[in-house]
């Protein structure tokens, strides 16, 4: 039974306070609201536009991705609104990790911390897969050819099967993740500098989608609206639709992302929430008018690509505006890929400082005050998920840990509700317990209709992670060491 209870130990939220004041041989604060902001949108807008809304139109929804996306976007207003009260109560890094541990003990903050790496680190190769599809699509357009056995992952994943493609590695997704990598060991101001301007030139490129794109609809792609099930759960129908909303939900993770760097905000009581519920709505409304757009130029049977909007720009013959189209594209992916592995980094980090990883994630560059060795190896381990594994597969992956966080953040603001109804909280999630509430659902069905295959990868996925927690993480955990030299009630 003592065993047991240990599992669930709790961090004291005035001890986590404490940490994210600390500023001596710590995260430097350089982030503003609009750098925040720009942040979200940098992740938010990216991925789910330029590279999954095709596979999941073509597979899973069809036109009727629109709906896919507004019930994601439900789930994510309402997991959106606990995360900006964690975010501005516990001004930390660690994102949903963090917040775990204060209200649902150490077993679960590893849960939700090993989900989150999971969530990070294939959020990363994702995009990097679909940021070498439009390089690849940019340079032929100007005549240069990339080998195609250095264009591609070297397997695939069809109809529950594998197989070899006959290519060696994607490298310019390896190339992508290497070159951000030193970007952010070098400093987080400076990363941030740069998405704000590429954040600007892909906002400003995909209204120019959606307005000339408006012109080349041709509406009989649009029927049926709902294409009919075709006997399988989740291809097409109304089903289809629940699992593209799972699926695509990945595509939401942008505000996740802002809340990792909370202790590198100037202001982060002030700023986290606005910043989270700011690029949530600007975002839910691009991904809604590109989607239409798109499955109204291309048939949503043809979009199973890499890079469906620079397929809906060829098809539409808006040739001026394809290299602006493609250029935008892979600007905006490079940003998706940059916020990626900056909160990866940061969730390292924050597990390592807390005793659940080596402290060799939690080193801080004291040039930089970067953590460049958490940096290094999130580096190392996306780029081989980006070279070798296919996009589909990696975009189901990243779904189900986003989802999984989402579900457990939406229980602790009613835990800590619950708790510790005394602390401080800047800004308070609307109508507890029904918002949490709702997001618990919306979001754990998004999760029941992911892929059966999904979920087995999930289980193997934290039975390596709990295999690590309890070979090192519950031996070397700071809380259990500071339990035994000094019990108090936590």
């Amino acid at each position: 039974m003592r065993k047991a209870k240990l599992l669930f130990r709790r961090k004291p939220v005035e001890l986590i306070i404490t940490e994210s004041l600390e500023t001596e041989d710590g995260l430097k604060r350089s982030l503003s609201l609009w750098h925040l902001v720009a942040l979200g949108i940098g992740a938010i807008v990216g991925t789910g536009i330029f590279v999954l809304t095709g596979t999941a139109a073509a597979n899973y929804a069809g036109p009727a991705l629109t709906i896919s996306f507004i019930i994601s976007a439900m789930g994510c207003a309402m997991a959106g609104l606990c995360y900006a009260e964690f975010a501005s109560m516990l001004p930390i890094a660690g994102s949903a990790y963090a917040y775990s541990y204060a209200t649902l003990g150490e077993f679960v903050a590893w849960f939700i911390g090993w989900d989150l790496v999971l969530e990070y680190l294939f959020a990363g190769g994702t995009v990097a897969v679909g940021w070498s599809g439009y390089v690849i699509s940019f340079l032929e357009g100007i005549g240069l050819h990339i080998p195609a056995k250095l264009a591609g992952a070297p397997f695939a994943h069809m109809a529950g099967e594998w197989s070899l493609t006959g290519c060696i590695i994607n490298l310019p997704a390896v190339f992508i993740v290497a070159i951000l990598s030193v970007l952010l060991i070098r400093g987080t101001r400076r990363s941030a500098a740069l998405n704000n301007v590429i954040v600007c030139v892909k906002v400003t490129v995909i209204l120019l989608f959606i307005g000339f794109g408006l012109w080349h609809i041709d509406t009989s792609n649009w029927v049926p609206y709902i294409p009919e099930n075709t006997g399988h759960f989740g291809q097409f129908g109304w089903s289809g639709i629940l699992r593209g909303a799972g699926v695509i939900f990945f595509a939401y993770i942008g505000f996740d992302a802002v809340s990792t760097a909370a202790q590198e905000a100037k202001n982060p009581q002030r700023d986290m929430p606005r910043a989270i519920i700011m690029s949530l709505f600007a975002c839910t409304i691009l991904y809604v008018l590109v989607t239409a757009v798109m499955t109204g130029i291309v048939h949503y049977t043809e979009l199973s690509v890499p890079a469906p909007i620079a397929l809906a720009i060829d098809r539409a013959g808006l040739v001026w505006l394809s290299p602006l189209i493609k250029i935008g594209a892979i600007s905006g992916l490079t940003t998706v890929i940059l916020v990626m592995l900056m909160g990866q980094a940061r969730i390292f980090f924050s597990m390592a400082h807390d005793g659940l990883l080596p402290k060799f994630f939690s080193a801080i560059n004291k040039k930089y005050q970067t953590p460049s060795n958490a940096t290094f190896v999130t580096c190392l381990l996306a780029s081989l998920i980006a070279g070798f594994l296919p996009i589909n597969v990696l975009g189901e992956m990243v779904s189900i840990g986003t989802l999984a966080a989402f579900v457990i953040v939406c229980i602790s603001i009613i835990v800590l509700r619950k708790t510790r109804p005394e602390i401080k909280r800047p800004f308070k999630t609307p109508f507890v317990p029904l918002v949490p509430i709702l997001g618990l659902i919306i979001c754990g069905a998004q999760m029941l209709a992911l892929p059966v295959e999904t979920w087995m990868r999930l289980f193997v996925w934290s039975a390596v992670g709990f295999s690590i927690y309890f070979l090192y993480g519950r031996k070397h955990s700071k809380m259990r060491n500071r339990k035994r030299r000094k019990p108090e009630n936590v």
